[in-house]
């Protein structure tokens, strides 16, 4: 396995012919002083930017016009003098004067409109320019073989730590190239699906050979082609011998989204680290500047998910180094080098799954009330099997075939338990439940919106009257089932002839003949989209619902560590060093106009830590400060109280 430094910066550098003295100011000492202050161990240093221009003295690419020295040369000489790798970036799918020169070379829509990105093709010379404006290029024709010239011509110049290709795997393009390709490869240009397949054929072509050069000559190189990096789309996956992953959650998502990507990559065998930035907003932000308090939260919880660290930084044209921004990051980093040995190379352990369907609100929804419950849990990779967990959780999507659910009725029948939420025991085409869970499906919901009415076993928390979902529930039948929960329905839909008051319509006294939770053996069925509602909407209702639900198939969390809904947990097994570690994590996001911010890191009390795993327990201590903890026994878990959180306390179970 090709191993991953952990204390990155990806040095951004795309910088404009319009800048004179580009790499000027660049000096050996400045930028080592920065890579020390950073307490940085790689760099991501740039052969080629989105506006086409190499910064090394190249014979087949574009030299940068007002630079005049090898200035990835001296980087890359300068990070390995002080032991810090320098792996190289090299731009595919924004490279702004390759697409001014050559226009075939641009990525077309099937009806022949450019592939772009905030670009107006009717924008004037003088008219402002939106941020993250560019045009598309395929990795196709002449194209394809000047990136892979390039490459070759880069391997041949310096010693390659690595490549980070970028914006790869962009729409399906219809150039003139990929047409005629698709036509000889005896594939229809018109047909979505085939059309698809001649994408993704061009793309695995393009890593295959670029890796063939890469790997040649330097075989321990990682390589990572940007773009592709999700649970939702493994074909691109094959290239790379590591991944990032590239999450900005100031802006990009929120702090919510890498906890699920981290958990589905934890299961492929190879290394990934996580990626933000110094930027107080995104990529490209010149002057901006991320407070270190937050660096350190975010790159505390790198490590708790269990992936290397990288902050975005991005060089002045002139190429001496901002020390302000190294010091800042500094500061995470220097945390990080305390805890590094607690979280990296261990393996997640919870017993509770999340099953993705491939809907993000839904899985996202889902995976949301989850962290905000400090429910650890593992994202489940079926070739891996299903007969560790406890629990297994099917958000709201389709995602069934006959496969995946005989997979399910075995797990069943060994023992295991599932909670269903809306459609995701339903086939793909939606027409029947694929497992036994109790009902028979009567078809999609007759209204927009409805509401519920929980029973007793699930109104732990829950008000006692009707609450309303603005996404409704399938429709099913009960044939061999406990009911939990009924369903009310409106009046009608709201529309201008029929509406009542200022926005949704009240519901009927009755209960509708179809329910909104039933219990089947050791199947729950919640029958709305609880995961996407929660998304869209943020009830507690909601969230407190699915949680109920979820105790009644997962009583038995190998973790336990209650907190404040801004609290995270994640559990990391080391065997080789015998022991558990609980990550505890309270850094309160905050939304400031268009951006969110960690800045209130106020302590928190946990009452108990609470672990139940096989091995005997010998010995626990919270570590930063090291402080042995005393142990509590009870039947089948031990637990250490009072622990303290301060953005990020580690509690260390030995055996």
């Amino acid at each position: 396995m090709i191993s991953l430094p952990s204390r990155q910066v990806h040095l951004d550098f795309h910088t404009s012919e319009h800048i004179p003295g580009v790499g000027a100011g660049f000096d050996k000492a400045n930028f080592q002083a920065a890579l020390k202050l950073g307490k940085l161990n790689s760099i991501t240093v740039f052969a080629k930017c989105h506006h086409s221009w190499s910064y090394y003295p190249t014979r087949v690419g574009m030299r940068h016009p007002t630079l005049e020295r090898d200035l990835l040369g001296e980087w890359i000489a300068a990070s390995h003098e002080v032991d810090v790798r320098a792996p190289i970036y090299y731009t595919v799918g924004w490279s702004a004067t390759d697409a001014e020169l050559h226009p075939e070379w641009v990525s077309r829509h099937r009806d022949g409109s450019l592939a772009v990105n905030n670009f107006d093709p009717a924008a004037k010379l003088d008219d402002p320019k939106p941020p993250f404006s560019w045009k598309f290029l395929c990795p196709s024709g002449d194209y394809r073989e000047l990136m892979l010239e390039q490459t070759r011509e880069i391997c041949s110049l310096y010693d390659v730590d690595g490549f980070f290709y970028d914006i790869c795997f962009h729409t399906v393009c219809f150039c003139p190239a990929c047409r005629s390709g698709m036509v000889r490869a005896g594939l229809d240009p018109e047909r979505d699906g085939e059309a698809r397949e001649w994408h993704v054929r061009t793309w695995q072509s393009f890593m295959a050979a670029a890796n063939g050069i890469i790997h040649a000559r330097f075989p321990d190189a990682t390589v990572f082609y940007n773009g592709g990096a999700s649970p939702y789309t493994p074909e691109w996956h094959v290239g790379d011998t590591h991944f990032e992953l590239e999450d900005l959650p100031t802006g990009w998502g929120g702090y919510d989204k890498f906890p699920v990507r981290a958990r589905y990559f934890a299961n492929t065998e190879r290394q990934y680290l996580a990626m933000s930035g110094k930027f107080h907003t995104s990529w490209g932000e010149f002057g901006g500047f991320k407070h270190p308090d937050a660096i350190r939260a975010e790159a505390a919880a790198m490590i708790a998910w269990g992936a290397r660290c990288s902050f975005g930084d991005q060089a002045h044209p002139s190429g001496v180094m901002d020390l302000a921004t190294y010091r800042n990051i500094g500061e995470g980093f220097r945390y990080v080098q305390k805890i590094e040995s607690y979280g990296l190379d261990g393996k997640p352990c919870a017993n509770l799954g999340l099953l993705l369907c491939g809907q993000e609100d839904h899985d996202q929804g889902t995976a949301n009330m989850l962290l905000e419950s400090q429910t650890d849990f593992e994202v489940v990779d079926p070739s891996l099997g299903f007969g560790r967990y406890e629990a297994i959780v099917l958000p709201g999507g389709r995602c069934l075939d006959g496969r995946s659910a005989r997979q399910l009725e075995e797990y069943l029948a060994g023992g295991g338990h599932l909670l269903v939420l809306g459609e995701g025991a339903l086939d793909r085409d939606g027409r029947r439940f694929l497992i036994d869970v109790g009902a028979r499906y009567l078809g999609p919901a007759a209204h927009t919106l409805d509401y519920t009415v929980v029973g007793k076993k699930l109104a732990k928390g829950l008000v006692d009257a009707p609450f309303l979902n603005t996404l409704p529930a399938l429709r099913a039948e009960v044939t061999d089932a406990e009911v939990l929960a009924a369903i009310r329905e409106p009046y009608f839909d709201r529309t201008c002839g029929h509406y009542c008051s200022h926005q949704n319509t009240p519901c009927e006294l009755a209960d509708a003949p179809h329910p909104a939770g039933w219990r089947h053996g050791r199947v729950v069925s919640l029958a709305h989209p609880l995961g996407a509602l929660y998304r869209a909407g943020g009830a507690r209702l909601h969230r407190d619902l699915f949680l109920n639900a979820l105790r009644m198939v997962h009583p038995s969390p190998i973790l336990r560590a209650p907190m404040p809904s801004c609290g995270r947990v994640s559990l990391v097994h080391q065997p080789k060093r015998r022991r558990y570690v609980a990550h505890l994590l309270y850094a309160p996001p905050i939304r400031r106009g268009s951006v969110l911010v960690l800045e209130d890191l106020v302590p928190v009390l946990v009452v108990a830590v609470e672990l139940r795993v096989p091995e005997r327990i010998t010995a626990a201590f919270t570590a930063l400060p090291k402080k042995t903890a005393k142990l509590v026994r009870g039947k089948g878990v031990v637990s250490v109280t009072g622990v303290e959180v301060s953005c990020h306390t580690m509690v260390v179970f030995r055996y």
